[in-house]
């Protein structure tokens, strides 16, 4: 899996760049496995001006499943980042826990029947 950090507007320094590694870590080591490539865009949106404006986006993409695309807003680009990668998890997991249950694994037996009709004899 690999990962894609850009900022936009302004320098983007080692110290942010192993945050956002070690948040996203955090956040998705559980389901590494199961994403091809995280886009994360940094940018300053009013430059010196302040105020609520640094943005984080989070682009992930998961094979065969529709991408997750997280946002978020804040003063200060720590928080952006950690509100950003916590809320990516939590959308990761779910998406691909709905994936799951929308197609179980044993629900038919190899035959093509249920388990129950195929398995008739052991009772």
């Amino acid at each position: 899996m690999q990962i894609d950090i850009q900022a936009r507007d302004f320098d983007l320094t080692e110290a942010l760049n192993s945050h956002i590694k070690r948040r996203l870590n955090f956040a998705l080591s559980s389901r590494y496995d199961q994403i091809q490539r995280i886009e994360v865009r940094l940018s300053d949106i009013n430059g010196p001006r302040g105020g609520d404006d640094k943005c984080c986006k989070i682009h992930i993409v998961l094979p065969k499943l529709i991408d997750v695309v997280i946002e978020d807003t804040e003063e200060d680009m720590y928080t952006a980042i950690n509100r950003a990668a916590e809320r990516a998890g939590r959308t990761v997991t779910r998406r691909l826990a709905r994936e799951r249950n929308r197609y179980p694994r044993h629900s038919r037996a190899p035959s093509g029947k249920p388990w129950s009709e195929a398995n008739q004899f052991l009772s």
